[in-house]
């Protein structure tokens, strides 16, 4: 990267989120990294290190306010910024499963998981971002954040309000150097989707196969980039010329 830039990316303790960990170590970054489970997070900790990045990682449930003022609060001790936040954090739910026989409480941890986190997260790593007039901030959505998909239940919901509060985070920042941008990554070769497409009979991309949207929208490059949607797995980045 064109500068050191200090990354927080929430649920990096397994598929995309420590895939994009490990990416962005190679690429010279100081990583601020938190998952639910401390084991592997640990773990991913510990093969960050091995590459010689500078890492925090904290335990943390980035739906839980504390939790969420908690780790941003350290990374910004340690690192004194966050350029760039990666709001990744996120569960399917149960299912496959109708909405007719959905659980109430399920219903509602999803949408606590997958889209109050990424506004609270955002909401706490924007203080310092304003302050300094520039930061990114990309959010991760789903092709069920704009079509919904039978039995794909909470899941698909809590992706249409993740496009709609990226869309409103960055009509409401224009002009103060924070852009807010979305990536839809494809179908990928990860827990998640065994649970979602449990019988899937076709080939996935591996979660560390299309990064390239990501690079660019933490870069330099893309600072007059903000309100978009991209599709990680259409999108192709050379240093020195942007394209889509």
């Amino acid at each position: 990267m064109e500068n050191v830039k200090v990354v927080m990316i929430t649920g990096a303790s397994k598929g995309l989120g420590k895939q994009l960990a490990l990416r962005f170590a190679k690429e010279g970054a100081k990583l601020a990294i938190c998952a639910r489970n401390g084991t592997p997070l640990k773990q991913v900790e510990e093969e960050l290190r091995d590459l010689g990045a500078e890492v925090v990682a904290v335990t943390a449930d980035v739906s839980v306010p504390g939790d969420v003022d908690r780790f941003v609060s350290i990374a910004e001790e340690n690192y004194g910024k966050i350029d760039v936040l990666i709001n990744n954090a996120s569960i399917f739910g149960p299912g496959p499963r109708l909405l007719a026989d959905y659980p109430e409480e399920d219903f509602m941890d999803v949408l606590k998981v997958n889209a109050f986190n990424p506004f609270i997260v955002t909401k706490r790593v924007l203080r310092g971002m304003l302050m300094r007039k520039e930061g990114s901030i990309i959010n991760l959505t789903s092709e069920a954040g704009k079509t919904g998909f039978a039995e794909w239940g909470a899941y698909g919901i809590s992706k249409f309000a993740v496009e709609g509060l990226t869309q409103t985070w960055a009509d409401e920042l224009q002009e103060t150097g924070v852009r807010v941008n979305m990536v839809d990554p494809g179908e990928m070769d990860t827990s998640m989707h065994d649970r979602a497409v449990p019988d899937c009979d076709y080939p996935l991309a591996d979660p560390g196969d299309h990064l390239d949207i990501f690079l660019y929208l933490a870069s330099d490059a893309s600072s007059d980039v903000s309100g978009r949607r991209f599709e990680a797995q259409a999108f192709q980045w050379s240093r020195g010329e942007d394209h889509e």
